[in-house]
C-alpha cells in the first residue's frame, strides 16, 4: 500500500542495540524483573515528571492493577464510553462496575455534564481516557470534582505518551495512570504496559500485584491475590530503545498533522479535530470529523482501492456500551454524542518514516475520494 495506515519502525542501529542487549539477557538468565525494566521504569518516570512508574505486561494490566489497589469491588467507576474496551475491562476483571459517561464531540473525552450527572454515592472514581493523544481542557474541573466528592480520579494515557495541557503532562493529573506499549502505539515494547504514580501505596502494591502478590521476588511469601503481570526483560529491551525516540516521533507527528491542517483547509465534507489553546498533542491519531452524508465505509473502501491510502482505525467505531457484551444494560441512544462521534470521524495516516510529500497525498486522496461518495 502507497500509504498504509500505521507502520512500526525500528532503524538498523535501534535493532543492533535492541539484538546486543537481548543477547546479554540471555546470557546472564536475569530475563524478568531485572536492570532493563528498572531503566524503563526510572527514565519514563522522570520524563512523565511522576515519583514512580511501574513496568507491566500490557496497558489492560496497567489498567487493572490500580482499580484492585483503589478495591472498586461492587462499586462504580465512571468511565467514558469512547475508548477502547481494555479500559472497562480493567474495571470489570478488579470486580468493579463500569459506569458509562457520555463524550464532548470538541475534545473526544468525557462530557462534564453527563460526568457531574452519573456520580452516586456508590461512585468509587473517574478514568478519563485521553483519545488521540488529547488532553481534554476541563482536567482542572475534573479534578476539582473527584476531590469534591473524595473519589480517585485516574487516567487512560494509553495514547497520550507526551502529550500535555498548559505545561502539566498526560499522567500527572490523576492519583495514578497507566500507558500502553502496544505495537499500535507512538513507542512499544511489543507487549507492555506503565503505571506511573507519586502515591508509595500505589508504587508498592502495584509490585506486589504485578509479580503474584510476592512480597519479594526471591521469597514465595504472598501478600496480595496477585497475578503474572511482570514485564520480560527482552520487551523491556525494545521498549526502553523505543521510548528515547519519543520526543523526535511526537516532533515529526505534529510536523505531518500541521502539513495535514493546511492542506486539508477548505476541503467541504471534513473537519480536523481543532486542539484546545494550551493544548500539546503526541497526534496518536490525526482525527476529524466527517459530514452526516458522507458514508465512511465507502469513503475508506474508495480511499484504499482507488487511492492506495489506508485510513487509520477509528478512535473509536462502537461505543463500549454498545458492544455485545452490554447488551441489555444499555441501548443505542442512551448516550448520544458519543454515538454521533463515534460514528462521524475518520482518522488520517500517521507513522514514522511518512514523509510531508505522503502526507499532502493523502489529504489530496480524501478531498478527492469525499467528491466520488
Amino acid at each position: 500500500m502507497r500509504i498504509p495506515p500505521a507502520r512500526i519502525h525500528f532503524s538498523e542501529a535501534d535493532r543492533a542495540t535492541i539484538t546486543r542487549a537481548i543477547d546479554e539477557v540471555l546470557s546472564t538468565g536475569q530475563l524478568t524483573l531485572g536492570k532493563y525494566g528498572k531503566q524503563l521504569e526510572d527514565e519514563f518516570a522522570r520524563f512523565i515528571g511522576t515519583k514512580y512508574a511501574v513496568v507491566v505486561n500490557s496497558g489492560t494490566s496497567s489498567i487493572q492493577i490500580p482499580m484492585h489497589i483503589y478495591d472498586v469491588r461492587g462499586k462504580e467507576v465512571l468511565v467514558p464510553t469512547n475508548t477502547f474496551f481494555a479500559t472497562a475491562l480493567g474495571v470489570l476483571h478488579a470486580g468493579g462496575i463500569p459506569r458509562f459517561v457520555d463524550c464532548d464531540p470538541e475534545t473526544f473525552s468525557v462530557d462534564m455534564d453527563s460526568l457531574r450527572s452519573q456520580i452516586t454515592n456508590r461512585t468509587a472514581g473517574v478514568v478519563v481516557v485521553h483519545i488521540g493523544g488529547i488532553v481534554t481542557p476541563h482536567m482542572a474541573d475534573i479534578q476539582e470534582l473527584c476531590r469534591k466528592h473524595n473519589i480517585f480520579l485516574f487516567e487512560d494515557a494509553a495514547h497520550a505518551h507526551g502529550s500535555s495541557y498548559r505545561g502539566t503532562k498526560a499522567g500527572t493529573f490523576g492519583d495514578s495512570a497507566s500507558f500502553s506499549f502496544y505495537p499500535t502505539k507512538i513507542i512499544t515494547s511489543g507487549e507492555g504496559g506503565i503505571i506511573v504514580t507519586n502515591s508509595d501505596k500505589m508504587n508498592e502494591e502495584s509490585r506486589l500485584y504485578r509479580d503474584q502478590g510476592k512480597a519479594t521476588f526471591t521469597a514465595n511469601i504472598h501478600n496480595k491475590l496477585g497475578y503474572n503481570w511482570r514485564m520480560s526483560e527482552p520487551h523491556a529491551i525494545i521498549g526502553l530503545q523505543h521510548f528515547r525516540h519519543l520526543p523526535e516521533f511526537i516532533e515529526e507527528r505534529n510536523r505531518l498533522a500541521r502539513v495535514y491542517d493546511r492542506t486539508l483547509k477548505g476541503v467541504q465534507g471534513v473537519k480536523p479535530l481543532r486542539l484546545a489553546e494550551g493544548s500539546v498533542s503526541n497526534y496518536y491519531k490525526y482525527i476529524a470529523m466527517l459530514d452526516e452524508r458522507i458514508d465512511r465505509a465507502k469513503l475508506k473502501k474508495v480511499m484504499r482501492e482507488k487511492y492506495d491510502v489506508g485510513l487509520s482505525g477509528e478512535v473509536y467505531e462502537l461505543p463500549v456500551h454498545l458492544q455485545p457484551y452490554f447488551e441489555g444494560k444499555y441501548k443505542r441512544g442512551d448516550l448520544p454524542k458519543a454515538e454521533y462521534l463515534c460514528a462521524h470521524h475518520i482518522c488520517l495516516p500517521l507513522y514514522a518514516t511518512m514523509t510531508d510529500a505522503d502526507a499532502e497525498y493523502a489529504a489530496a486522496s480524501l478531498r478527492d475520494a469525499i467528491a466520488l461518495v
